[in-house]
């Protein structure tokens, strides 16, 4: 069973290898190496604890097994754990940020994903969002915002009781 809740400080650690996990099989062959040799566990670790009141966490048999992080009117990061790809968490994690957005007063959302992030890309049109270009993202690193290509994606927001 699958539920949504804010996380929690014991959360970090779990949420943290998800990130990495998720990242490298994400974006680890497809964006520049100097952006990779910045995305460790502890940068990861640090930004989710930075972030914390922003995340929310799916949870699968009671245990993290995914999360979202929101920015004002932005889905900002979204990872799954391997293992809980094709449950449908990740659409009941995506329903839930939307809702977030939503209740926060956003009627359009947006998000960044890495240009050539194929699977990603295909999960958020599954989900409603439309391409609408790219954009320079600057990407948080310990060194300093990134700059980095992505494609834009937005989304018109409705209630959950209008969808």
């Amino acid at each position: 069973m699958t539920s949504i809740r804010p996380a929690q400080e014991s959360d970090l650690e779990q949420l943290a290898h998800i990130w990495l996990n998720g990242w490298r099989d994400a974006h680890l062959a497809i964006v520049p190496a100097a952006l990779a040799r910045l995305r460790t566990l502890e940068n990861f670790r640090d930004r989710l604890n930075a972030a914390l009141p922003a995340v929310r966490v799916a949870v699968l048999d009671g245990a993290p097994a995914g999360f979202v992080m929101l920015k004002p009117g932005e889905v900002y990061q979204f990872y799954v754990a391997a293992e809980a790809r094709g449950s449908g968490l990740a659409a009941t994690l995506m329903a839930d940020a939307e809702a977030q957005l939503f209740e926060q007063g956003n009627s359009v959302a947006w998000l960044s994903c890495a240009i050539r992030n194929d699977r990603a890309a295909r999960f958020y049109e599954k989900c409603g969002w439309r391409r609408v270009g790219t954009m320079i993202d600057h990407a948080e690193t310990s060194e300093g915002p990134f700059a980095l290509e992505t494609w834009r994606y937005e989304k018109t927001l409705r209630s959950p009781s209008q969808r």
